[in-house]
């Protein structure tokens, strides 16, 4: 099975709204396990705020190996921090791992990224270019589109 290039790979994500980043994880033990990563369902609502914002998205990684969310940065924003929420309480997080053969979600009322001291309000139809640091793959860039303040993907609306 022939393997497309990296740069082909990302260009071709990119035009259709998402990422994908293949790269080399720590051995566990046969050799050739790593990650393959994959992001999908990116998106922010529209903030309420010019300050902050919140940006969903789904890691997957069909690899055979996990890896670790170590940080996330984007120009359009001094800051931006990973959060839990369990049990009504929102509190930053540290790495979080995306298992093998299994995926990263980040949605209303869990995980979710924190955009703080934006540099300019996103606008519903603009798009923010978020990078997603990993501790094994690098770094992989997502186009996350800005969606309506109510936005609900299950439904689209």
């Amino acid at each position: 099975m022939r393997r497309p290039a990296p740069a082909a790979a990302l260009l071709a994500a990119t035009l259709t709204g998402t990422a994908l980043l293949t790269g080399c994880a720590a051995s566990s033990g046969t050799g050739d396990a790593k990650a393959e990563l994959s992001v999908h369902s990116a998106y922010m609502p529209q903030p309420l705020s010019a300050a902050m914002a919140a940006g969903f998205l789904t890691i997957e990684n069909k690899g055979g190996a996990k890896d670790e969310l170590t940080s996330v940065t984007s120009a359009g924003a001094e800051d931006v921090t990973v959060h839990q929420t369990a049990g009504g309480v929102m509190k930053e997080a540290g790495p979080l791992t995306v298992p093998a053969h299994g995926r990263l979600v980040f949605e209303s009322g869990g995980n979710h990224l924190m955009f703080d001291k934006l540099k300019r309000a996103p606008r519903q139809g603009q798009t923010v270019l978020v990078e997603l640091h990993f501790a094994e793959s690098g770094t992989v860039k997502v186009e996350m589109p800005v969606k309506s303040a109510t936005y609900n993907p299950t439904t689209g609306h």
